[in-house]
């Protein structure tokens, strides 16, 4: 799901949860190890810094500033296939939430 598509809640969320992720795989921390999202970025250290870049890009749009949180480059690939949860559901469970992000119509996501 884009950044832009997500409430400041969850575009906070997952930044936070994007550098916990990279810090499980990349220096090899535990607490994090088996999660679901930490396996499916494993050799995919790239993708993930380009997803971090994007969330980056989205907080600075919104007018954020000190977003002091780059991540070290890493070898592997840049493309991310797998999904632990398919798009359509994501939008589905944000739209419960009720919580602000505005998804589009789920006929506009591929996944």
């Amino acid at each position: 799901m884009p950044c832009r598509d997500l409430c400041r809640q969850h575009l906070l969320g997952e930044h936070n949860e994007l550098h916990v992720v990279f810090r499980a795989i990349a220096e090899g921390r535990k607490g994090w190890a088996n999660h679901p999202e930490t396996r499916r970025w494993r050799g995919r250290l790239p993708a993930l810094a380009l997803r971090h870049e994007e969330q980056v890009r989205e907080m600075r749009a919104r007018g954020w500033t000190g977003h002091a949180s780059p991540l070290p480059e890493r070898e592997g690939s840049e493309v991310q296939p797998e999904l632990v949860t398919p798009v359509v559901e994501q939008i589905r469970l944000l739209r419960a939430k009720d919580c602000g992000c505005y998804a589009k119509n789920v006929n506009d996501f591929n996944g």
